[in-house]
């Protein structure tokens, strides 16, 4: 029978990780920079030097996601941690925008801003098991309020736009919607 583990992504776990994003990097060679990087930098930016940054990221720590592992193989990621560490993500005008701009700075008040999960995983669970490991990792590291900005209503559940999670997952582990500034794309938040 598999065993699936969630874990903080680590230097040593480079190489699953790595596996999961495949050759493109995922989201067409994002490697999960998207909320990390100015526009300018993004627009600069290949899948290569993406990579790089991501790579570099998780080696310096703290660990900016969860990796879910089965049989000694990811099968998903969930990019996690405090506002501050996904700036792109705080930006006036975004349906991510902190609700008290103080928010954007304050180290308890953490995002769960994107997903990834290998095509053979999705419609299992996985989602909703990353979610819940992530509470209490950011319960662990001192988080106060845990924040996401979801998808209310994708047309293919394969969608791109789903890399934020949909809304219902994040209904079921408790979030309540505390704001909603573009239709279907609620601010969703836990008090931990």
């Amino acid at each position: 029978m598999s065993v699936l583990t969630i874990m903080p992504v680590t230097g040593d776990l480079w190489p699953k990780f790595e596996d999961l994003f495949g050759k493109q990097g995922a989201c067409y060679g994002c490697w999960c920079t998207h909320y990390r990087l100015p526009p300018a930098m993004r627009r600069e930016n290949d899948r290569v030097r993406n990579k790089e940054f991501i790579k570099a990221r998780i080696e310096s720590g703290p660990p900016p996601g969860l990796l879910a592992v089965e049989d000694g193989v990811a099968m998903g990621w969930m990019q996690i941690g405090p506002r501050a560490d996904v700036p792109e993500w705080n930006n006036a005008g975004r349906v991510s925008t902190p609700v008290e701009p103080n928010d954007a700075a304050d180290s308890a008040v953490w995002a769960i801003s994107c997903f990834f999960i290998r095509n053979s995983a999705r419609g299992k669970g996985l989602t909703h098991r990353l979610v819940e490991s992530g509470i209490s990792f950011a319960r662990e590291n001192g988080a106060r309020l845990l924040e996401a900005c979801p998808m209310t209503e994708s047309k293919d559940s394969r969608s791109v736009g789903l890399y934020v999670g949909s809304t219902r997952v994040f209904e079921k582990a408790g979030f309540e919607r505390v704001a909603e500034r573009k239709p279907g794309r609620p601010l969703m938040r836990l008090t931990i």
